[in-house]
């Protein structure tokens, strides 16, 4: 869970000319490019794409780009020397110009369009000809795809421009949600959850589109104002983009035979996932049954494990269709996401979505993706009686392994060797009924408190009726809930001390230090919170890059203590002036 330790090796890659030479481009080089495609990559305008995997597409560069930040511990992980964020020429490329790319680079990129279901339901009329042949990369468009210390890595522009999937949008990302979606990856990250990775942000110091948002304190659900926002490109790393949406978008076709090469494009697509996200667990001597069938089985485990260790951060995707879905089992698409401030098990950050993508309910919205996923499998397998019943086995046994999962981060997070269901069950209408500040909690429980004195730092409820006068009936109300409080973590005490039927298994005895150590590895001291971030992007909307760079720092460390300035800053409750309103407690979607 910690942050990887910088080794001591010198940068191998400190011009574009350097990473030129690791260029290998798969996705183009295996799949099948849309027929209809413009060979020139000038391929802006919304149409229908009937068939082929990807449509060659030239980004649109931002103007006057400027350099915000890039990932210092992603380059120096790829052996990319610091320099290199700021040089003309990876800024060129990195910004959308890719027209002088040095060779083998390519000067097309790429978009790949794609399916979409919500909650395991088929939907076509996002798709602007009610077909499901216009819904795709509207706005993410790929530029490069390199083997780098033999990792093969996909760079993907986020904003870089229009697409023929772009739904009649600008194919532009503001600064504000650009600033939100490199910082979340970069926190992710250092949080040990999978996730795509940031590599580097530019914001334009001339360009500008409109987009709506939420005025200052505004308490509506819904943006109540027309702002005009710098453009951004920020720059997302991955070993592949293929969604759960991607398969759908073959399955479908196959399924319905809609065009003479659809089953074959489907296996193509399924096989390319597993030779860019798979190849180190399925055997490629096998046939396409067998592998499909592993494939199914080991991207359960990777779905299953993802949402626990979002669940066990505080994270809501807010928006978990099968196109936000990534085949490869990494967290992909940050747009209206959050992270839980005060508890609440039906917490949803974005204000289109419903309970369906609420926090706790994410393991269920899981399941149904996984459902869309095998349904797309299923096309491959109509002459192998033996697999499609081994794939609808996996299927059955998805509720099982997600509660196992489960279980095993509630004991973690808890320092229990084992699940104890009635604890965290009292834990969970405690949590819900006081209310508390979830990753305060689980802190301040990490250091083993001998009393509730420090778990009440985390509770809301204390903080504000500090600020208010009390009746004696809420003063009696406090008491008792300070009663039930002090009862739970007595009997949480006896469970980890060894005593409880919890950790009857447990070999040996376990120190308090060696519990309290080994749970700040689970619980971040850390979390994002958007009344950090928003500063960040104002600032930034202003020239000023300084809060972005100090919340990097901070948010690249989640686990640690760090300084006591960092502490009295980031290490607090949310105000309470911030409840409640627009684009600090709630966002419409991402722009």
């Amino acid at each position: 869970m910690i942050n990887r330790l910088f080794d001591e090796t010198s940068p191998t890659i400190a011009s574009l000319d350097d990473l030129a030479k690791l260029a290998d481009y798969s996705l183009m080089d295996a799949l099948n490019c849309d027929p209809d495609a413009k060979k020139n990559g000038e391929d802006h305008t919304p149409r229908q794409v009937f068939s082929g995997h990807y449509v060659p597409v030239n980004p649109t560069p931002i103007k006057d780009p400027e350099y915000v930040a890039h990932s210092k511990s992603f380059f120096h992980e790829l052996g990319f020397s610091d320099s290199l964020a700021q040089s003309a020429e990876f800024v060129r490329l990195f910004s959308g110009d890719t027209s002088g790319v040095p060779e083998p680079m390519r000067k097309h990129g790429w978009a790949c369009g794609y399916a979409l279901s919500i909650y395991g339901t088929e939907y076509t009329q996002q798709c602007p000809f009610q077909t499901g042949n216009g819904y795709g990369d509207g706005r993410a468009v790929s530029v490069l795809e390199a083997v780098i210390n033999g990792r093969r890595w996909e760079m993907q522009l986020k904003g870089g421009g229009q697409t023929p999937y772009c739904r009649g949008a600008d194919g532009r990302a503001v600064l504000r949600s650009s600033v939100r979606e490199f910082l979340a990856q970069e926190y992710m990250h250092a949080l040990g959850v999978p996730t795509s990775r940031s590599l580097s942000l530019y914001v334009s110091k001339t360009e500008k589109v409109k987009r709506p948002w939420y005025s200052q304190g505004s308490n509506s659900q819904d943006p109540d104002t027309l702002m005009s926002d710098a453009v951004a490109i920020s720059t997302r790393v991955a070993p592949s983009f293929i969604r759960v949406g991607q398969l759908e978008l073959f399955g479908r076709r196959a399924r319905e035979n809609q065009h003479p090469k659809a089953m074959e494009e489907l296996e193509k697509i399924v096989l390319h996932l597993i030779d860019r996200e798979y190849a180190d667990v399925i055997d490629h001597k096998l046939n396409t049954a067998e592998k499909v069938v592993l494939l199914a089985q080991e991207f359960r485990n990777r779905l299953t494990t993802l949402v626990a260790n979002w669940i066990r951060v505080g994270y809501c995707q807010g928006n978990f269709n099968s196109d936000n879905c990534a085949a490869g089992g990494f967290t992909l698409d940050y747009g209206p996401f959050g992270f839980c401030d005060e508890f609440n098990p039906h917490y949803q950050p974005w204000t289109g979505g419903g309970q369906h993508f609420s926090f706790l309910n994410q393991p269920v919205a899981a399941e149904r993706n996984f459902y869309s996923f095998c349904s797309a499998l299923l096309p491959l397998l109509s002459s192998h009686q033996d697999c499609l019943q081994q794939l609808q086995n996996i299927y059955g046994g998805f509720s099982n392994v997600m509660q196992t999962q489960m279980e095993k981060m509630w004991a973690d997070k808890l320092g229990l060797e084992t699940f104890d269901a009635v604890l965290f069950g009292e834990l969970e209408t405690l949590m819900t009924q006081t209310p508390i500040d979830y990753t305060l909690f689980f802190r301040e429980l990490s250091n083993i408190p001998d009393d509730i004195g420090p778990l009440k730092k985390s509770f809301y409820t204390h903080s504000k009726c500090a600020a208010t006068s009390m009746d004696m009936t809420h003063a009696t109300d406090v008491d008792n809930m300070d009663k039930h409080w002090s009862e739970w973590l007595t009997k949480w005490k006896t469970l980890i001390n060894g005593s409880g039927t919890a950790n009857l298994n447990a070999t040996t005895p376990r120190t308090r230090e060696a519990i309290a150590k080994q749970m700040k590895l689970v619980n971040p001291k850390y979390s994002w919170q958007e009344w950090f971030v928003v500063p960040a992007y104002q600032q930034a909307a202003a020239g000023n890059y300084s809060v972005i760079r100090e919340l990097q720092e901070v948010m690249t460390q989640p686990y640690a203590e760090q300084s006591k300035d960092v502490e009295e800053k980031y290490y607090r409750l949310k105000p309470t002036e911030f409840f409640a309103v627009g684009g600090l407690s709630y966002y419409s979607c991402s722009s």
